[in-house]
């Protein structure tokens, strides 16, 4: 049975992104790209052209993901910072992927054309939102857009981390360090729990910034 292109070109596609975001363009490896999409390595250059080609492909499969899933919503920017926050806590290859081509492609947005038209409707977006009294005005869209989104990426993968967990629950885990066997399903609970509420706090801390950003 005749093997079928657009399936190898997803796997391709797949296998890349685990690729790429692990280790970036000057990093990866096609040959690893191949094996891990199970095609012979020729087909990269057949659908891509080049292991660039490949990588901008993949990139720019990542931004059409995060513009379907969160669009922008100008007359609620904190809403749309904490979708933004939810994304990248939930895909995290995706924003290994966009840090990796922000060091590896400073100032080449223009080469992805959906990212590029992306990026003038957001900005359009803003401004109207801003003339009509909705939004501070008082930086101009190129330079508030970059602000919210480095605010809904700082506890994102490979972002700023805290060296202590919030102080949630802390000193009961000193506590029960020692405990075993029936107290290990309590303890992984805890944990747990303590994880959701570090991360409800982030994601209402970076709401709250960009509410305090963009508040007219």
């Amino acid at each position: 049975m005749p093997r079928d292109p657009h399936a190898t070109r997803n796997r391709l596609l797949e296998a890349a992104t685990e690729e790429f975001a692990a280790y970036g363009i000057a990093g990866a490896r096609v040959d690893r790209i191949a094996v891990g999409a199970g095609a012979n390595k020729n087909l990269i250059y057949v659908h891509f052209g080049s292991k660039e080609g490949l990588f901008a492909a993949v990139v720019e499969r990542a931004v059409g993901e995060l513009l379907e899933t969160v669009p922008i919503t100008p007359h609620d920017l904190p809403g749309y910072a904490g979708a933004l926050f939810d994304f990248n806590m939930s895909h995290p290859r995706l924003v290994r992927l966009a840090r990796w081509y922000g060091m590896e492609r400073p100032g080449r947005q223009a080469e992805l054309p959906l990212a590029a038209e992306s990026t003038r409707a957001k900005l359009d977006a803003v401004a109207a939102a801003q003339a009509e009294g909705a939004v501070f005005a008082g930086l101009p869209p190129r330079l508030l857009l970059p602000l919210l989104f480095s605010i809904a990426m700082t506890w994102s993968d490979g972002g700023v981390e805290p060296s202590a967990r919030d102080g949630a629950d802390g000193g009961a885990d000193g506590a029960d360090g020692g405990a075993d066997g029936a107290d290990g399903g309590v303890e992984g609970e805890r944990e747990d729990r303590a994880a959701a509420v570090a991360l409800a706090a982030r994601r209402h801390a970076v709401v709250v910034a960009v509410d305090r950003l963009v508040r007219p």
